[in-house]
């Protein structure tokens, strides 16, 4: 677009310079050679006080050696022979007209131009008597004819060339203004097509490809609100209807043998498996977003807190011991509270699936400063391959789970800056802990690790409440 820009405008520059330089030049060439011969008129016009006077010929050279072209050969007079007491004829100077020439002037009364070697002769007829009439001969050489002209004709194909070389130019510009605004543009849809939600693009160039920018900007932040949207409903659907399944699981266990409670059971597992089917679908269609916006967060222990009075009535069910430590005071995390309460659901989930009854958990909260550490450990008996469990989808294969619990875990965290880590815990089971950035930077794992190991160091010996 930028070439075909610059090459429309060098052609319509190159036609109206043609257009108005060559007329432009014959005008110029006119105008010399009109400029010539006024001039040899004008020496033509001082013999004729002389020859109204005398036709002496001595005078008359006189006369004529004290004129321009009369000094350097070019004028002559031509005086008919009836003028002359002895009636021969006249000739003053270098004549270059023929004597035909001369006649037809005489006789008609009217100056004329007439071409002879080397440039041109004006004739000019001055009456010497009632009946003679003189002919002054001035001879114009070609290179006065065109004096100035080739000058003229290069000073315009120079201002002919300035116009052609400063249009395209311009057009360069001005092509890089029109295209390099569309190229942007062209390129950020290219990326928001490959599910880089926060391209945007600057909204500068002319005035349409700027509404176009401000258009896409808006259609840029519906698609991220929409797929924000899409993403909280598939995380609500993870904490909402796997919660309710677990307690029915719990107390389908519950009900002893018999046709009815393994009818019950078998609903309940049937249950959980097209839930399990919805879940999985929701994961697979919706791109990877960021959780959270722009101002989301709330306070960590207010939400660690309720969860966990939740989730301890169904721990008191099966026997299991509940500690709960560090929510004793508040702590702001830039996490919407529907997230945290989904990561936090996601993992005690998994401690009440893939542990026995009566197995012990905790969950231990510690505020370092720049980032807060939400741990959740167990005393059954491990993660086999921690590395695979935290892969993104990769406990999809695993019997009974959608691979969603611990992807929601993983992207509340990194969306802080955070990441997500697998280990022994000091309950002897597994401890997955969740680094939750303050600031929106990743931590460092020098720092993180002294710190995480003098905290499981006091939970060895802190007396947590049980609940």
């Amino acid at each position: 677009m930028r070439w075909a820009l610059v090459k429309v405008c060098l052609a319509v520059t190159a036609m109206v310079v043609i257009a108005f330089a060559v007329p432009l030049g014959l005008v110029v060439k006119e105008m010399a050679r009109d400029r010539a011969f006024s001039d040899a008129e004008r020496q033509a016009a001082t013999i004729g006080p002389t020859l109204s006077i005398t036709t002496d010929r001595t005078q008359l050279e006189k006369a004529v050696l004290t004129t321009e072209p009369g000094a350097a050969g070019r004028m002559a007079v031509h005086i008919p022979a009836s003028g002359e007491p002895d009636g021969i004829a006249v000739d003053i100077g270098r004549g270059r007209a023929t004597r035909e020439e001369l006649e037809t002037v005489r006789v008609s009364g009217r100056a004329a131009i007439t071409g002879v070697t080397g440039g041109s002769v004006l004739l000019q007829p001055t009456a010497v008597g009632p009946k003679d009439v003189a002919v002054v001969e001035v001879f114009v050489p070609e290179a006065a004819v065109s004096h100035g002209v080739t000058t003229a004709w290069l000073m315009l194909a120079a201002v002919g060339v300035a116009l052609v070389v400063g249009s395209v130019a311009v057009a360069d510009r001005l092509g890089i203004r029109m295209v390099g605004p569309a190229r942007r543009l062209a390129g950020a849809a290219h990326d928001l097509g490959e599910g880089r939600l926060g391209t945007r693009v600057p909204e500068e160039g002319p005035d349409e490809l700027r509404s176009a920018a401000v258009a896409f900007n808006s259609m840029a932040d519906q698609v991220v609100q929409l797929l924000a949207n899409e993403r909280e409903l598939a995380a609500d659907l993870s904490h909402r209807l796997r919660t309710p399944l677990t307690v029915l699981r719990l107390n389908a266990a519950s009900l002893g043998e018999g046709p009815a409670a393994e009818q019950t059971r078998a609903a309940v597992e049937q249950l959980e498996r097209e839930v399990d089917t919805i879940i999985r679908t929701a994961r697979e269609q919706r791109p990877q977003t960021q959780p959270g916006g722009p101002g989301a967060g709330c306070d960590a222990s207010e939400v660690i807190r309720e969860r966990m009075a939740f989730w301890s009535a169904l721990a008191e069910d099966e026997g299991r011991e509940v500690r709960l430590a560090g929510v004793d005071r508040a702590v702001r995390i830039p996490v919407a509270r529907p997230e945290l309460a989904a990561a936090l659901d996601a993992l005690l989930g998994n401690v009440f699936r893939h542990t026995p009854e009566g197995t012990a958990f905790a969950v231990d909260v510690h505020h370092s400063g720049d980032a807060v550490i939400v741990l959740v450990s167990d005393a059954g008996g491990g993660i086999a391959d921690p590395k695979a469990a935290l892969a993104r989808g990769g406990a999809r294969d695993a019997v009974g789970s959608t691979g969603l619990g611990l992807d929601i875990v993983r992207r509340v965290a990194e969306s802080t800056g955070g990441d997500v880590r697998i280990g022994r815990s000091v309950l002897g089971g597994t401890e997955v802990r969740v680094w939750i950035g303050l600031d929106g930077q990743r931590p460092r794992d020098g720092g993180r690790g002294h710190r995480v190991g003098r905290r499981r160091r006091r939970l060895r010996g802190a007396s947590r409440p049980n609940l």
